[in-house]
């Protein structure tokens, strides 16, 4: 499946599942182009101090008083029970897959073969799959992107990534294109936080990888200079942004100075700044649905 085409069919297949309201992943047309909604109102993006380039570029206000300590029972570590739902359990599992003789532990939530689409979550220094599997860390955002793609008949997957360098891409990049031959050549999205970005990157110079893959998200991580070198830039992949202004591991203008740069091309990209956020903001703060549905329409 070309890129272009897998595109097409993602813009199709989210629309049918608001459609028809679908748990499996059967793709014909419909008007809609949206994932079901799944709690949006404790999720979704609140004030927006400043919106540009027609919405692809947003500052959205931030409190920690209230965006941690308000949301959560025990700050940073349990988010209050309202956030989730844990009957999603249910639908995971933990797995060893062998991508060319290479074990790559993986927590799925979903169905494993035939999912309407794949979301590909890689965590930071430090972190492994546990973190991306966590109901209650990052007020309750990896649960809700559980239920998500459950409930429209995905599949998430949170892989242990060893190392952040060209073997830990390669072994994500056999996650991808593993995701999209399950999935029967329906849409992955890949996204990385933090030092987890750095497998994006390296997943963006593999043209089989970027040929299964419908988006790229980057949360909170390093920007990449030499990003227009890409199999990833040639192929106009949908690549969207989200990082805290006072991120002191990786500054924000690094990754806007990126994005500017893209948009002057007019390329596919969207960038959500939380204002005071930190680091870890954007893996709490980031709206799955939004993020999602943007990439979809693209």
């Amino acid at each position: 499946m070309s890129v272009s085409t897998a595109h097409f069919c993602f813009r199709r297949l989210v629309a049918a599942i608001l459609a028809v309201g679908a748990l499996a992943g059967g793709i014909t047309s419909a008007e809609a182009q949206q994932l079901k909604p799944y709690k949006d109102d404790l999720f979704s993006y609140g004030k927006v101090l400043e919106e540009s380039d027609g919405g692809d570029h947003r500052v959205v206000d931030y409190q920690e008083l209230r965006d941690i300590n308000e949301r959560d029972e025990i700050p940073e570590r349990r988010v209050k029970r309202a956030f989730v739902s844990l009957g999603v359990k249910g639908e995971q599992a933990n797995e060893t897959l062998d991508l060319g003789g290479r074990p790559l532990e993986v927590t799925r939530v979903g169905q494993e073969q035939g999912a309407a689409f794949s979301v590909i979550f890689i965590h930071g220094r430090g972190g492994d799959r546990r973190l991306g599997a966590n109901d209650f860390s990052f007020g309750g955002n990896f649960n809700r992107l559980k239920n998500l793609a459950v409930a429209n008949g995905g599949v998430y997957y949170a892989p242990s990534v060893r190392t952040f360098d060209k073997a830990g891409a390669a072994d994500v990049a056999g996650l991808v294109k593993l995701a999209a031959e399950r999935s029967g050549g329906r849409p992955v999205v890949l996204a990385c936080a933090s030092m987890g970005s750095f497998i994006c990157w390296g997943v963006s110079r593999d043209a089989d990888a970027v040929a299964s893959l419908s988006g790229m998200m980057i949360m909170g991580g390093a920007s990449d200079p030499d990003f227009a070198k890409s199999a990833a830039f040639a192929a106009r992949l949908p690549m969207f942004f989200s990082h805290g202004s006072r991120d002191s591991v990786y500054p924000a203008t690094s990754q806007e100075t990126l994005y500017r740069s893209l948009k002057r091309q007019g390329y596919p990209a969207r960038f959500v700044l939380f204002e005071t956020g930190s680091h870890g903001t954007p893996v709490r703060m980031t709206d799955w649905r939004d993020a999602l549905n943007w990439i979809g329409s693209r």
